[in-house]
């Protein structure tokens, strides 16, 4: 597809999907920098809807690096354990060194 008919949420995906490895960003970030500065309820809609879509949506957190969509996860702490096994330590929900490991697209694209 052309990027001016992609949808929103497909935007958003194929932002999601450039995350590196072993980084996370915020649902604010991505809409920023789709330049959509106060959409990023409506990226956490599409990180919602992404399963099977093949988008790393665990790597996208709250402005905070808190896990708040992790309920939309299958088992308890699924959305944790993917960050844990790509090296990012959480702690009661909350990413540690959030700072370090955030990737910012609107920086690093």
């Amino acid at each position: 597809m052309k990027p001016e008919t992609l949808s929103f949420f497909d935007k958003v995906y194929e932002v999601a999907r450039l995350i590196p490895y072993g980084r996370v960003t915020s649902y604010g970030a991505i809409a920023k920098y789709l330049g959509a500065v106060r959409s990023a309820r409506m990226v956490g809609y599409a990180m919602n809807g992404s399963g099977g879509k093949d988008v790393p949506a665990h790597r996208v957190v709250n402005r905070k690096g808190l896990l708040t969509g992790k309920h939309h996860f299958d088992g308890t702490n699924l959305m944790q354990q993917l960050l844990e096994s790509e090296g990012i330590k959480v702690v009661d929900n909350q990413i540690q060194d959030f700072e370090v490991v955030f990737w910012d697209p609107s920086v690093e694209l």
